[in-house]
């Protein structure tokens, strides 16, 4: 197996200077100094504060890389900020044994997470007070996907063209190729097959 790169940030030098040694000594993962080099970070912090934060925040602003999270206090830390930071796994800091560490960093790197029940049912509670609250207002979801713009993607990803598209959901083909240049122009999508593979990875077709 390749060994996982490692870059290891720390809010105070000691737990650097420990968990730089320890990680070295593991044949799972190789600790490196520049985030450009690594597949994972680690950020230890004793509490989600601001100086965390704002470490997270330049990370994600550089690309952001698979981030584990190992903190002694959670508390009433913005987790919906974590996650748009690239924060795949919380551990706590004061309990967490070697193994469980190494096990995050793989997952992290294997495009997996690993959260605390805790954590992970506080998140999910947070995701539906924002669709409820933020995005359905705005008649959106949290693939950013308009209702209208779903029921078109679901047709195109059935062969549909432009004209059987509109006839079946009573709407001019302008508005058709309105919604479809709208929605890949947002969101950034290079053409019809781009959006339905991005419609078929949120699971909303």
């Amino acid at each position: 197996m390749e060994r996982v790169k490692v870059v290891i940030q720390a809010t105070d030098p000691i737990t650097y200077v420990g968990l730089s040694s320890y990680l070295q000594q593991r044949p799972e993962v190789v600790v490196v100094e520049q985030r450009d080099q690594a597949d994972v970070q680690v950020l230890s912090t004793e509490r989600v504060g601001p100086e965390a934060l704002t470490r997270l925040r330049n990370s994600a602003a550089d690309g952001g890389l698979p981030t584990v999270l190992m903190t002694g206090e959670l508390g009433e830390a913005p987790l919906l900020t974590l996650v748009e930071c690239h924060v795949v796994a919380i551990l706590p800091k004061n309990s967490v044994t070697g193994d469980q560490l190494v096990d995050c960093i793989v997952a992290a790197a294997a495009g997996n997470g690993v959260m605390p029940r805790d954590v992970l049912g506080t998140l999910l509670r947070r995701i539906k007070v924002l669709q409820q609250e933020v995005l359905a207002p705005n008649g959106l979801s949290a693939s950013g996907l308009e209702p209208r713009e779903v029921d078109v993607l679901r047709l195109i990803a059935e062969g549909w063209g432009t004209e059987e598209i509109a006839k079946e959901l009573a709407y001019s083909e302008r508005t058709v190729k309105n919604v479809i240049f709208n929605m890949t122009s947002r969101l950034h999508l290079r053409n019809r097959a781009h959006a339905v593979a991005y419609a078929l990875r949120a699971g909303v077709i």
